[in-house]
């Protein structure tokens, strides 16, 4: 997931990125296109650093769609000031924030605002699950209880279903990432996770003595 258009990730890519580049060709040909003309490169290691952080990453989200000054962004996020701009600098020294033209602020102070280039999204960075988790958890609980929608299951798949499953959301994360100024649209946070069950169906556990195990 990467943080800007923050896609889900594969479990070591970016907020909002894919769960991974898939190859395999799909029904819906127009949502293939876009997955497919999605290229991925290994971040550097300046990137990763300044990717590797919650708050980063809540800051790419925040500064998505609307270019927002270190004021803004400090007191939308909860954060003292000066700690802002320690991470809106290194988000604007790797690429991943681009400061626009300066306006007027509060008492006529003069603000630089600063928008999200989207450059997350493209970039494998790592395993970066808890930070990941830490910007969700954040944003999630931030919203409304009345607007959130969360669901959990568990899957029978069988290899062949895994990427088939994986390419229909990569395909939809593309689609819809690319989605972006609209009449009457409003930003919406989307964190999808998959992953093995660790437990093995249908297996009994191995029995400490050497003897039968408990009948259940």
């Amino acid at each position: 997931m990467n943080p800007e258009p923050t896609a889900p990730d594969q479990a070591a890519s970016l907020a909002e990125s894919p769960m991974g580049p898939r190859g395999s060709e799909a029904s819906r040909p127009a949502a293939a296109a876009l997955a497919r003309a999605v290229e991925r490169r290994d971040a550097t290691d300046a990137e990763a650093k300044a990717l590797a952080s919650s708050v980063r990453i809540r800051i790419l989200r925040l500064c998505l769609d609307d270019a927002l000054s270190n004021r803004e962004i400090a007191e939308a996020a909860g954060l003292n000031p000066a700690t802002s701009l320690h991470h809106v600098r290194m988000l604007a020294d790797t690429g991943f924030l681009e400061a626009q033209e300066p306006r007027r602020g509060k008492r006529g102070s003069r603000e630089i605002p600063y928008l999200a280039t989207g450059k997350s999204w493209f970039l494998n960075t790592g395993d970066m699950t808890d930070e990941m988790l830490e910007a969700f958890t954040a944003e999630f609980t931030a919203a409304p209880y009345e607007e959130r929608t969360m669901g959990r299951m568990a899957a029978m798949l069988t290899a062949e279903e895994v990427e088939e499953f994986r390419t229909r959301i990569d395909e939809l994360f593309e689609e819809f990432r690319s989605r972006r100024q609209k009449d009457g649209a409003t930003q919406w946070g989307l964190f999808i996770a998959m992953h093995p069950s660790s437990t093995v169906v249908g297996s009994a556990p191995e029995p400490d003595d050497g003897g039968e195990p408990d009948a259940q």
